[in-house]
């Protein structure tokens, strides 16, 4: 089962050094770290609408995720290696609620689902390639940690701050590990059939820091033969003297689709600000979010979100036409006195869907409250728990009420 190479690591990394020159292997192991979070996952997921197909759907289940990362070599170009292992049992579960994988021929949950792999590393001066299992966090590719197992990508990535205040970055995805699945599977566009798949996801992007408080960044992105996408945004913060920070985050999608399109038609354009003020633990935030073109912004399968996008949540609010807005409030409690315990709340509405012709606009909202808090010292140091509590309502659609209760904790063994 994959799940046990991780725990080889350190033999498997020494089988490594010596297929390698005997120069300054000690660094590789001796600078190795191995780690084991530890997630349960409780989701209930009330339907509310009168003509639900069904009334709930959830799952509580348990994860395992098992990370050795190794130190390099001490050669001209370093050398690593990287292993990795996830397994997740289900406890309980009621429908399909995208968590864990599910059989639609047999109406039912899988018992648990396990996935493992491995990444080799190459370092250069300050740049480095990775080949293999990875979890990004790019615009136009990005891991998701909602659930309970990480969405992960398979592929080859060079990422380079050579060059100061510079930050680099290309590559290829060929092959995806969404959510809910234990195995490897071509990359296609969410909501469409697993045959219209792509070669793969080739990708550039730089981000360039002007100064501490102003970032700018770019990225293209191909997924061949369905769709190319480029981003452009701005991050900046601006600090008062008496405490008060501004925050502006300002951002421009342009998708399209690519060579034989074997997805069909892709196009949309979507932009958005947000913008925050911070005070003494507290955060007051507005967005603006707005969708123009024919189709609905896509994303990748697995339903990877956007997180770029700062409306997504359990309703993404990226359909044709789409206007959002939304407020949110945050505190942090070390304000208080009390370190580690923080809320998010947030009120997002979305108008002017465009559902197609001769079909009323669709119109929909959302209400976050999550409560986070980490334990700060004693025995269960760094035991985390999340609790979220979300409320949808769409004129044509899904209406819920869902809670979830994440627990996490990450063992370090070395």
């Amino acid at each position: 089962m994959e799940l046990r190479w991780p725990l080889r690591a350190k033999p498997l990394c020494l089988c490594l050094a010596c297929a390698l020159p005997q120069v300054g292997l000690a660094d590789l192991v001796d600078d190795s770290h191995l780690s084991l979070n530890i997630k349960n996952l409780y989701l209930n997921r009330n339907y509310t609408q009168h003509d639900a197909p069904a009334s709930k759907a959830g799952n509580w289940s348990q994860g395992f995720d098992l990370q050795f990362e190794s130190g390099y070599t001490d050669t001209p170009v370093a050398v690593g290696l990287d292993l990795d292992g996830q397994y997740a049992v289900r406890l309980d579960a009621t429908g399909n609620d995208g968590s864990l994988p599910y059989s639609r021929h047999r109406q039912k949950t899988s018992d648990d689902y396990s996935r493992g792999g491995a990444t080799l590393k190459f370092k250069y001066a300050k740049s480095v390639l990775k080949v293999g299992d990875q979890r990004p966090f790019y615009p136009v590719a990005s891991n998701d940690p909602s659930r309970q197992l990480d969405t992960l990508y398979q592929g080859a990535v060079i990422e380079s701050r050579d060059i100061d205040k510079l930050t680099l970055v290309g590559g290829r995805f060929w092959s995806i590990v969404t959510r809910e699945s234990s195995n490897h599977e071509r990359l296609y566009r969410y909501g469409t059939s697993d045959s219209q798949d792509s070669d793969g996801l080739d990708f550039a992007g730089a981000t360039y820091a002007l100064t501490p408080d102003l970032q700018g960044s770019y990225f293209h992105g191909v997924l061949n033969d369905i769709y190319k996408q480029d981003y452009a945004g701005i991050k900046h913060t601006l600090r008062f003297a008496d405490g008060y920070q501004l925050k502006t985050d300002i951002g421009y999608f342009n998708n399209q689709e690519d060579g034989a399109a074997r997805s069909g038609p892709v196009d949309n354009r979507a932009y958005y600000g947000l913008v925050s003020v911070e005070k003494s633990g507290h955060t007051v935030g507005v967005v603006y979010q707005r969708m123009t073109g024919d189709t609905v912004f896509p994303t990748l399968n697995g339903y990877v979100p956007q997180l770029w996008l700062p409306n997504w949540g359990s309703i993404p609010f990226l359909r044709p036409d789409e206007r959002s807005w939304s407020l949110r409030y945050g505190y942090n409690f070390a304000a208080l006195g009390v370190p580690g315990l923080k809320l998010f709340t947030r009120y997002t509405r979305g108008t002017d869907v465009d559902r197609g012709a001769g079909l009323d606009r669709d119109q929909e909202s959302e209400r976050d409250i999550m409560l986070n808090y980490v334990v700060q010292s004693g025995p269960l140091k760094d035991l985390a728990f999340d609790l979220k509590n979300i409320h949808t309502q769409q004129k044509y659609g899904a209406d819920y009420d869902e809670y979830r209760l994440i627990t996490s904790y990450t063992w370090k063994f070395w």
